[in-house]
């Protein structure tokens, strides 16, 4: 019982009442993944503010908040395309709670009745990844100039500088899958560090202008030493 119900005060009262009635209204917390459900595309969440309960002797304490079960994942999506990363245990989220309950729109979509009358209830959460407690902020920091997409340690990434340049870092390799593959542009190719480099070709090479090796023209180079009969021509010049 909240001690402020015997004061003689109405104000006081009423807001002891519209207290009351608020701490049953979830909005959003912030949350932390137990577990990722990948073909439901669920976590289950355990919320990272802890709730307020009163013990027999009125004293208020801190409680773990029970952890939420099959909360859909929000992935950015739009137009038939999505931008999907592995969910891991221990990754961040802020759930937000839906004003009325989901459960018929999420197990059928469209627009559906209500399965049940509960409003803001903590069984209608929607997890959205991304966000950061301050022990886990991305280190080195965000890019403050160009769009990144990025391994948290920026040891990989895609970005789009300002003036129009893009950058691509693997660590590992960056394999191109198209039937087709078209390059507009002139082309440079070089070690990782910038020196020399070997690049290889499993087929055949039709190029429609002169090829140059080593500064000898494919084209338009010449052979010395030339002699009829069966001898072989000098190098190309």
């Amino acid at each position: 019982m909240d001690r402020r119900e015997h004061f003689d005060d109405p104000l006081e009262a009423i807001r002891c009442a519209i207290e009351g009635s608020t701490a049953g209204l979830w909005t959003a917390l912030p949350g932390i993944v137990d577990s990722y459900d990948h073909a439901a595309q669920t976590v289950a969440v355990q919320p990272a503010i802890a709730g307020v309960i009163e013990d027999d002797e009125g004293r208020r304490v801190a409680a773990a908040l029970p952890l939420l079960v099959d909360v859909p994942v929000c992935f950015p999506a739009g137009g038939g395309f999505t931008l999907t990363f592995p969910v891991q245990r221990g990754d961040e989220c802020i759930v937000v709670f839906s004003a009325r309950c989901i459960d018929a729109w999420w197990q059928s979509g469209g627009v559906q009745p209500q399965a049940e009358r509960r409003m803001h209830d903590l069984s209608d959460g929607m997890a959205i990844l991304g966000i950061r407690s301050q022990p886990r902020v991305l280190a080195p920091a965000a890019d403050t100039a160009a769009v990144q997409l990025r391994a948290d340690d920026a040891s990989q990434y895609v970005s789009i500088h300002p003036g129009g340049t893009v950058e691509v870092k693997a660590v590992a390799s960056l394999t191109l899958a198209a039937p087709q593959v078209v390059i507009k542009g002139a082309l440079s190719v070089t070690g990782i560090n910038g020196g020399p480099t070997t690049a290889r070709l499993e087929g055949s090479l039709a190029a429609s202008g002169d090829l140059d090796a080593g500064g000898v023209s494919l084209r338009s180079h010449v052979h010395g030493g030339v002699t009829p009969g069966g001898g072989n021509t000098g190098g190309p010049q």
